[in-house]
């Protein structure tokens, strides 16, 4: 079974599904290590990579050891074209569809497609949707894009809508890492019952409650990076207070 199909299959039963976010160049290798075991043991179901901006040449070994440490999917959630390695299992193809910068909308698309196609890699095409946090953040800042007003439910409906209906196989509403305020749970509520494609949802999670209470409201998966870079012992909580509704 494919991820993507593995994804539809848990979204369609009403299973919440939790990936850890991993930043190759926030944490280092022992620590991935570590991070690995706890996911692997605590039920999260898929561990993704990547980050903004890496400067330290480690996605590879990143990956490498994260595999070699986990029997759990390893996703790319690349923040540009350079962001690629084949050690992976499959890659958010993530198409910014709440900004109006063309390239990245397609632009970058074009120059990483060739790439992909000749990979091992799953290829899961991504409406990429970031909303107001209460900061400025590096998603944000390096995209050069404006975030949808997270008053602003009407705006998000209709992009996640017509990422649908441009073929998309997955929505992603990001409130970006390290965000003061998580997505909205209105936000959430709306958008998810506007589309019929998993949501993701990540950003500004830092408790238990708060993972069950984005749950509730419409996520079929939620990212969490930044807390579990601080405290690997949150990894057991959140994911129990997701599985467990």
């Amino acid at each position: 079974m494919s991820l993507y199909s593995a994804i539809l299959n848990k979204s369609s039963k009403g299973k919440k599904q939790l990936a850890v976010l991993v930043d190759p160049d926030k944490l280092g290798m022992r620590e991935i290590e570590k991070l690995a075991a706890i996911s692997a043991g605590a039920g999260v179901d898929y561990i993704f990579v990547g980050g903004s901006l890496l400067i330290n040449n480690q996605l590879d070994l990143c990956v490498k050891t994260l595999k070699e440490n986990t029997h759990l999917p390893v996703v790319l959630f690349p923040g540009n074209t350079m962001q690629m390695s084949w050690k992976a299992d499959a890659i958010l193809f993530l198409s910014l569809i709440s900004g109006r910068n063309a390239e990245m909308l397609i632009g970058r698309h074009v120059i990483s497609a060739p790439y992909l196609k000749i990979s091992p890699l799953e290829v899961i095409s991504c409406g990429y949707m970031l909303v107001e946090s209460g900061k400025q953040t590096a998603v944000q800042y390096m995209s050069n894009t404006s975030p949808i007003p997270s008053s602003k439910n009407d705006i998000a409906i209709c992009t996640a809508m017509a990422g649908e209906m441009l073929g998309l196989k997955l929505i992603y509403l990001e409130a970006g890492s390290g965000a003061i305020n998580p997505v909205p749970v209105g936000m959430i509520e709306n958008v998810k019952g506007s589309i019929t494609i998993p949501l993701i949802v990540g950003g500004g999670i830092r408790t238990p409650e708060q993972a069950a209470e984005t749950c509730k409201a419409g996520t079929d998966i939620l990212v969490v990076g930044t807390a579990f870079e601080k405290d690997p012992g949150l990894v057991k909580e959140i994911s129990a207070a997701i599985h467990n509704f």
